[in-house]
């Protein structure tokens, strides 16, 4: 499983174009040298992957709409350091996909219409997780905390048929080259083009064993995904992920 999740993460990595690759390696060393930096407390680094129900918020609510959920994939590592018996600070670095789909009919009709938009983001979450033995040397752990991410590729992807003729379009997400230092003002930004930074809140929860972790985790978005809207309607669209995991401590 984790060789396919890396195989397809590689494979879109390898598509990226110059200037997103630039952004990535830069976010990717700042990531693995936060991650080095915090290597020194007693600690254990886990491979973890899994499937992500991803989706995006349609009201100013948070509200989603269950039939636009997305299927997708996070690999990555997670460094977890023990801070007192029962607490573990966690940072990670994830390779992530996110976005939605929506679909009117079905593919064995005359006229049907599917439309995916599905990016792809280099992810740090910061959890604090508190852990309880339930026996057996596992523990039950929950947490929460910040994450922070950028985008850095992706596809925005067309299918359908009308009156039994199909058709289909691809092509690549178009990220700003917003500087978050300018708080107040957004490079690059313009209609259809998405924000490449996204921030927001976790929470996770699983069974943690001697070399396995079980776990789900809930990422929700506070950044908007349209770049340089203003709208309403603009600012009810935030990521929601709801993510299954599974961990090998290394």
């Amino acid at each position: 499983m984790f060789l396919n999740f890396l195989a397809k993460g590689l494979s879109i990595l390898y598509k990226t174009n110059r200037t997103d690759m630039k952004i990535t390696f830069v976010y990717f060393c700042a990531a693995a040298l936060f991650l080095s930096a915090t290597a020194k407390a007693q600690s254990s680094t886990q491979l973890r992957g899994g499937l992500n129900l991803a989706n995006v918020s349609v009201t100013d609510n948070g509200r989603v709409n269950d039939a636009n959920t997305l299927t997708s994939f996070h690999v990555g590592f997670v460094k977890d350091i023990s801070i007192a018996k029962v607490i573990s600070f966690q940072p990670g670095i994830l390779f992530t996909g996110k976005g939605s789909k929506t679909q009117t009919g079905s593919e064995s009709s005359a006229n049907y219409y599917k439309s995916t938009f599905n990016p792809f983001y280099i992810e740090v979450p910061v959890n604090l997780v508190l852990k309880a033995p339930i026996g057996l040397g596992s523990k039950f752990f929950v947490g929460a905390g910040p994450y922070a991410a950028v985008g850095i590729s992706g596809k925005n992807k067309v299918e359908g048929k009308y009156l039994g003729v199909g058709f289909s379009h691809e092509k690549n997400i178009e990220f700003s080259n917003d500087d978050p230092t300018t708080l107040n003002y957004e490079e690059g930004a313009g209609f259809g083009i998405v924000k490449r930074f996204d921030y927001g809140l976790n929470g996770t929860a699983g069974i943690e064993g001697k070399s396995i972790v079980l776990g789900a985790n809930y990422g929700l978005g506070l950044a908007k995904l349209q770049s340089g809207g203003n709208s309403s309607a603009d600012n009810n669209n935030k990521n929601r992920v709801l993510s299954f995991f599974v961990g090998i401590k290394l």
